[in-house]
Formats: C-alpha cells, sequence, structure tokens
C-alpha cells in the first residue's frame, strides 16, 4: 500500500523539508494552503497531512490551530520538530550585493525571523509576503533581477538559487513543530525514534466562574502531570470567551487523565483530548 502525503507546498518549504526528513518515497503532494492540506485529509484525497504548527520565535501558527478547533477536527497522529535555518537567497546569475537588492520575498514568518538582519543589512528592500518560503525562492528563480528570498537549502536546490548569506535568521535555537494529521493512526511510519509521547488536551472554562483556570491547572499539578504548553484562543462567540489548549508530556492513560477529565467536567468545563501521540526530533 502507497501512502500518500501532503503538506504545505511548493517544493522546497521547510513543511516538505520535514516530511522529506521523516518520511521514506510516499507519494507526496503539495498544498498552496494550510487549510487546503487539512481538507484534503478529511475528504480523504489523501493519506497524512504535515502542516505547521508552532515555531519557537514567531509562536504559533495560529490558521492551523483556528482551522483544526472550528473547521476540520482531526486527530494528530504525531509531531515532527524540526531545525529552522534561513538563508538568503539569489539567482544564480545575480552579481550585485546587499545594497543592491529591492526586495525580499518569503512567508511572514520566515521574515519575522530574520527581522534584526533585513533591519540592518537590507534597510532599503522592500519585504513582500508569500504563502510560503517555497513560493518565494520560485519567484526568486524566475529571472535574474534584483529580488532576493529567504529560504532553507532544500528551496535553493529545488529552484537553482544562490545562497548569498547563510543563517541569517536571529536566533540560533530556531526550531518548527508540525503536526501529523490522519484519520488512520496505523499507516504513520516515520523512520526515527520518538523522544517523548504528548497528549494535547482543548478545554473550555465555564463562564463568569472565578478562579476557573486556576482550578484546571490544580487538576493537572497535584497528580504532577507535566504541562509544556498552554493557549488560550477566541472561541469566536463574543468578546472574553477563549477556550484553552494544554499539552501535557505523557501519553493518554485509564488513570490519570479520566481522572483530570471528570474533575473538570465537575467544575463545568468542556474537556476534549485532541490527541496522544510521540514527538519526533529530527536532525537536518
Amino acid at each position: 500500500m502507497t501512502v500518500s502525503i501532503g503538506y504545505l507546498g511548493p517544493k522546497g518549504t521547510f513543511t516538505k523539508l520535514a516530511v522529506d526528513t521523516a518520511f521514506n518515497g510516499e507519494n507526496k503532494q503539495s498544498f498552496d494552503t494550510i487549510p487546503e492540506c487539512i481538507d484534503a485529509v478529511e475528504e480523504e484525497k489523501i493519506d497524512i497531512g504535515v502542516v505547521p504548527l508552532e515555531n519557537a520565535i514567531e509562536g504559533t501558527v495560529q490558521l492551523t490551530v483556528d482551522y483544526l478547533i472550528h473547521q476540520v477536527r482531526l486527530p494528530v497522529a504525531a509531531e515532527i520538530v524540526v531545525p529552522i535555518q534561513q538563508h538568503l537567497l539569489v539567482h544564480p546569475e545575480f552579481t550585485g550585493g546587499l545594497i543592491d537588492i529591492r526586495e525580499v520575498h518569503s512567508h511572514s514568518h520566515a521574515i519575522a525571523q530574520c527581522h534584526q538582519y533585513i533591519h540592518q543589512h537590507l534597510p532599503d528592500a522592500s519585504i513582500r509576503y508569500t504563502t510560503s518560503t517555497g513560493k518565494a525562492a520560485e519567484i526568486a528563480g524566475e529571472k535574474n533581477t534584483p529580488i532576493a528570498a529567504i529560504g532553507n537549502r532544500l528551496a535553493a536546490s529545488e529552484y537553482g538559487l544562490r545562497i548569498m548569506k547563510e543563517n541569517i535568521h536571529d536566533y540560533p535555537n530556531n526550531h518548527t513543530r508540525f503536526l501529523v494529521l490522519t484519520k488512520n493512526k496505523d499507516i504513520v511510519k516515520i523512520k526515527h525514534t520518538s523522544i517523548l509521547d504528548k497528549t494535547t488536551v482543548l478545554i473550555t472554562l465555564p463562564s463568569d466562574k472565578a478562579g476557573a483556570l486556576h482550578q484546571v491547572l490544580s487538576a493537572f499539578a497535584w497528580r504532577k502531570m507535566n504541562l509544556s504548553k498552554i493557549e488560550s484562543r477566541p472561541m469566536k462567540t463574543g468578546l472574553g470567551h477563549y477556550f484553552f489548549i494544554i499539552d501535557v508530556n505523557q501519553p493518554y492513560d485509564d488513570v490519570l487523565f479520566p481522572g483530570v477529565k471528570g474533575e473538570l467536567e465537575a467544575l463545568g468545563c468542556n474537556v476534549t483530548i485532541l490527541g496522544t501521540y510521540p514527538v519526533y526530533q529530527m536532525n537536518i
């Protein structure tokens, strides 16, 4: 059986790099947007979808979170963590220097990750936002113009670009988390050993209940359950209405998690397990 894998494309994106690093030679298909990739999994046009979730510098990819919560509720089968190295890419025939570059193209997250470099070395260049780093590389490779792209080595290779400056990201410890989404976890075969297991919980608090969040956190704390992330997002039902997404660094079990769920429901909270899954750290 050939497994089809969708990712945020086109060629040369960090999502494609994550897919190539994590999976073998399965059938791989790019999508222009995150919702299109998620929809393809939901509609069973592909078996697996890989989408970015969070960057260590720029934080959560809100589109991914909101679409999975409000539009298409797919289970998370795995998480892939990939180191991010951003380079300044130019057409191979471009012979000018940094001062000659008139436009810098890339995804908004990539631009933000290189903000200080752009501010210091490319102050006169116009910023052009693209749907992905791969798309930026595609634009820079179309013809020899004073246009630069910010992207990775895969993008440079795929589009025949020259790396003008390496590692222009502002912070060295830059990583991105990617979610592996599928309706059938048994088909997910990642060619690495997981570093830990994680469970993600969606919690909606009762309205206007003082101390509710404190009580929620206490339900995990006294059970000695380690929380690696807590994030609030608007419920889109009115101002001041939020839900919380909590990552717990342990797999779902039949003792602690049902206990937490029962305790929180007694407080009037709604509790949904979004997934329990392995986490893989990639070295690129």
